[in-house]
């Protein structure tokens, strides 16, 4: 049986999950201008996907479970939900990861959206681990 403080603390991180998944949203809509610009300036070179096209992969992913968690309070297949979560570190993407910390004091819209994302993913695997 679980305990009420666990309960709570579960209920806590939901509302978090929720709230992140507004702000990254928000947070999206006001890189517009930068995306413009990262498209021009990061073309896909060797790579299969773009760099703002890895960050989508990782969106959808991210956001996907994120809106159940809302919705629901749970996630489907909840082990191949945490092994995917555990998985998709936004910095190991070399494409993301070079381009968050090699261009100083550029695109922060984009940068904070990155950091949003990774928060969140984060958040989704203590929820689904606490339960």
């Amino acid at each position: 049986m679980m305990n009420k403080a666990v309960l709570n603390e579960q209920e806590v991180t939901k509302q978090n999950i929720i709230q992140l998944l507004a702000q990254l949203t928000h947070v999206y809509q006001t890189t517009r201008n930068e995306r413009k610009e990262i498209i021009m300036t990061f073309p896909p070179e060797d790579e299969e996907f773009s760099l703002l096209e890895e960050i989508e992969l990782l969106t959808v992913n991210i956001r996907g479970y994120a809106s159940q968690v809302q919705a629901t309070g749970q996630i489907n297949h909840k082990s191949q939900a945490i092994e995917q979560l555990q998985s998709v570190r936004v910095l190991n993407v070399p494409q993301i990861a070079n381009f968050y910390f090699s261009n100083n004091d550029q695109y922060e819209q984009m940068k904070s959206y990155i950091r949003i994302l990774d928060y969140l993913r984060l958040l989704l695997l203590e929820y689904l681990q606490s339960q």
